[in-house]
């Protein structure tokens, strides 16, 4: 999809969308300065109660003719903000493409002031288009064979049309929106790839190639180097499979010699049978977004050094399958990692914090200024939170603030989930220095993050993010993500975190 700007009502298109908010108690639309012929033809909806401006409403006018276009969408955004105008969007988006409305206006005058950051309004709504225009076809017949066909058969082109010439704060705005939108779908297209498509040599492949005059280094190491490096966590969770593992490195140096990086970990897990702990049947395809994490943080190092932040930021995603084959590792198993502590595997479907224990030991090694891991680790946060919240897992106050903020500004929520001492007693080993599963079923989340806190070296700032309710499948909850699929999640907050922390 593409986004322009421009001065002026453009007069080469059929359709105006008008944006409405609704603020105070009169329970009335808040149209902005708006032409008089726009407002006498959304009044008798207003008078009638059909339409008041609340979040996710839309009147639709056929043939209105009205300042040269035959029809004009009046859309609702309810109380103005970031994540609203981005719903908004969205709305929009799905209301003309079921009507097979290929490209439309966008009456920007009072939209683009609802926001006091310059800016944030543009890049706010140019984000919900983009990321609503998302589509995983590629292995639809129309995806190989007739690419154009399906072109045409979406909303292709949004004009934001203002009275005064666009601001060099929106044309900035509009330029980080296309990038982090770009980046997310990015992430998604990694997810929404079968196993089969997106094994860990396929992911450390695509990485190199998306990372290609970006500025990004990519190291790739093989079984053999990994072996090599004592990672025996990701060695352990590859034993079962054919394909190999990979731990992929991307380094971004924006921020001068000498300064601490930034590191992001996220879990590259292709796909996920259990291993010998085999999950059941019913819904075991979904396991292919068990590599969400990685993806999320492949996404956000292209995002970070297209829009070549001041910082300096290390990417790392250890990945590999986990599979049930002759040579797979077994319950009772006990493997060293990468820091010499042994572990005791109970469950061989607790792998992930196994291959993310490898990655956490190498990321305190590079003495960093903060590490983020994203993992779609536990079912058990999916029943604490749903699919609303990412559970984030810190002991640091203040660092849980820092994310906050970062995610209250790209909408992306999160909750601050316990980690304590009585956590990481329960995963102490019998045999071994730790356990991979806690002794019952209770605090799994608290537990597994407990687990990967082991390979944290102390006094590095740490948290730790379980996306396992909100990796995939939130459309329900935010309209801008896909109905079904892989939702890019964290991608946004992280390149946040990224630039400011």
């Amino acid at each position: 999809m593409r986004i322009v700007l421009k001065k002026g009502l453009p007069s080469d298109l059929s359709t105006l969308v008008v944006y409405a908010t609704k603020t105070g108690k009169s329970g009335k639309p808040n149209f902005g300065k708006l032409p008089k012929e726009l407002l006498d033809l959304v009044k008798n909806a207003e008078t009638e109660g059909q339409f008041s401006g609340g979040k996710k409403e839309t009147v639709f006018y056929r043939c209105a003719n009205v300042l040269g276009f035959s029809h004009v969408l009046f859309v609702g955004v309810g109380e103005p903000g970031r994540e609203a105008i981005r719903v908004a969007a969205s709305v929009t988006h799905s209301s003309l493409k079921g009507r097979k409305i290929k490209s439309a206006a966008v009456y920007g005058d009072g939209l683009v002031k609802l926001l006091k950051s310059a800016g944030a309004a543009t890049q706010a709504l140019a984000e919900g288009f983009l990321l609503s225009a998302y589509d995983f076809f590629v292995h639809k017949s129309t995806g190989k064979d007739d690419k154009k066909d399906h072109k045409n058969q979406q909303l292709n082109e949004i004009t934001i049309a203002t009275s005064a010439a666009p601001s060099a704060a929106d044309v900035k705005a509009l330029k980080r929106a296309e990038i982090l939108a770009e980046c997310q779908n990015f992430a998604r297209w990694l997810g929404d790839q079968p196993g089969n498509y997106m094994t860990p040599t396929i992911l450390a492949d695509e990485t190199v190639k998306a990372a290609k005059g970006t500025g990004l280094k990519v190291t790739v190491w093989d079984r053999a180097r990994i072996k090599k490096e004592k990672m025996g966590g990701l060695i352990a969770v590859s034993q079962g499979s054919h394909e190999e593992p990979r731990f992929i490195i991307m380094e971004y140096n924006g921020g001068g010699k000498g300064k601490k990086p930034v590191v992001f970990v996220g879990k590259g897990l292709t796909f996920d049978t259990g291993g010998i702990s085999l999950k059941p049947g019913q819904s075991m395809e979904e396991m292919k977004y068990d590599m969400c994490g990685g993806a999320a943080v492949v996404a956000t190092m292209i995002a970070i050094a297209k829009l070549k932040l001041k910082v300096n930021v290390i990417g790392l995603v250890p990945s590999t399958d986990n599979m049930p084959g002759p040579t797979a590792f077994k319950p009772g198993d006990i493997y060293y990692a990468r820091n010499g502590k042994s572990v005791e595997v109970y469950n061989t479907d607790a792998e992930g914090r196994l291959i993310l224990g490898e990655a956490l030991v190498y990321a305190s090694e590079q003495k960093p200024a903060v590490i983020f891991d994203a993992a779609t680790l536990t079912g058990a946060i999916l029943i604490a939170l749903g699919t609303t919240h990412t559970g984030v897992f810190t002991r640091d106050k203040k660092l849980f603030g820092k994310v906050n903020e970062a995610a209250q500004q790209t909408g992306e929520l999160v909750w601050h989930m316990p980690i304590t001492d009585f956590h990481r007693d329960d995963m102490k080993g019998t045999h071994a220095d730790l356990c991979n599963i806690s002794g019952g079923r209770n605090a799994g989340s608290s537990t597994a993050a407990a687990f990967l806190e082991e390979f944290v070296e102390p006094g590095i700032p740490w948290a730790h993010f379980d996306i396992a309710g909100t990796a995939w499948n939130i459309a329900s909850r935010f309209p801008y993500h896909p109905k079904k699929g892989a939702s890019g999640i964290m991608v946004r907050t992280f390149v946040e975190l990224a630039e400011n922390f």
